[in-house]
């Protein structure tokens, strides 16, 4: 069976990539076998901090595409890691669900319920409120905190549409402290590709980004020198005007288009 690129290393969006939902995109199964198979690289990269990479692991084995968590490159590890460096053991205010919150205690970081903080850390956020909005304005207008934040998805796709993600909660705390995000270590920043790259343990030049979002997976790969396969399953339409502004080198309806 023909693999579409020759790259031995190759990075794969999850959401509206390889799955949707609890259900794997036609040809995902087959298309990664079939690479690892071939001798090829093989890790998934996801902007999403709602499930550890153990998590993601177990659903991608459970739906037949046996991995290891090793194997696995999310937000909130790369954002824990990235704070370590700046800040660490520093105490932190987290907009975001229990898996981040684990990550970074897990790094030694201070999780606080309060204002006194030196770093409000926001992402994607099903639990958002007012309350939350108002403790990361304490902690930038009483403690001078600083913001960093997982990722810059505007929506997250799923089963029938899309829901709000990351870059709605950055929003209502700059808007409302008058300060601005100093990182987003998700795609498309160099931070999280160095990640995954590391785990591949090969070079962007030897490497494949795929996904479904132009303006992240396509953005990240133009730019830090990867090959770039965008698959309309998930968010970006094939009529989306950015395709022939970047010109990724292949668009495909899906996955299953990867081989021949």
């Amino acid at each position: 069976m023909r693999i579409a690129l020759p790259h031995r290393g190759w990075l794969f969006d999850l959401d509206g990539t390889v799955y949707l939902g609890e259900a794997l995109l036609p040809g995902a199964a087959e298309t990664i076998a079939a690479l690892r198979a071939d001798g090829r690289r093989v890790a998934f990269l996801s902007n999403k901090p709602l499930f550890t990479r153990a998590d993601y692991a177990e659903k991608l084995t459970r739906l037949g595409i046996p991995t290891g968590a090793d194997e696995v490159v999310n937000s909130s590890i790369v954002l824990a890691r990235h704070l370590q460096k700046l800040d660490p053991g520093a105490p932190v205010f987290v907009i975001g669900e229990a898996p981040l919150i684990g990550e970074l205690r897990e790094h030694g970081f201070e999780v606080r319920d309060d204002a006194e903080v030196r770093w409000v850390v926001i992402a994607f956020d099903r639990t958002f409120d007012y309350a939350k909005l108002n403790t990361a304005l304490q902690a930038v207008r009483r403690h001078d905190a600083r913001l960093i934040a997982t990722n810059p998805d505007r929506t997250c796709p799923v089963e029938g549409g899309e829901i709000p993600d990351c870059a709605g909660m950055t929003a209502a705390v700059e808007a409302v402290s008058g300060k601005q995000v100093e990182v987003v270590v998700g795609k498309p920043s160099s931070i999280i590709l160095q990640v995954a790259l590391d785990t591949l343990a090969v070079e962007a030049r030897d490497c494949v980004i795929v996904g479904d979002r132009i303006e992240t997976d396509i953005v990240m790969g133009k730019r830090l020198g990867l090959a770039t396969v965008l698959v309309l399953s998930g968010i970006t339409r094939g009529d989306d005007p950015r395709i022939a502004e970047l010109a990724p080198d292949l668009v495909v309806p899906g996955i299953r288009a990867l081989l021949g």
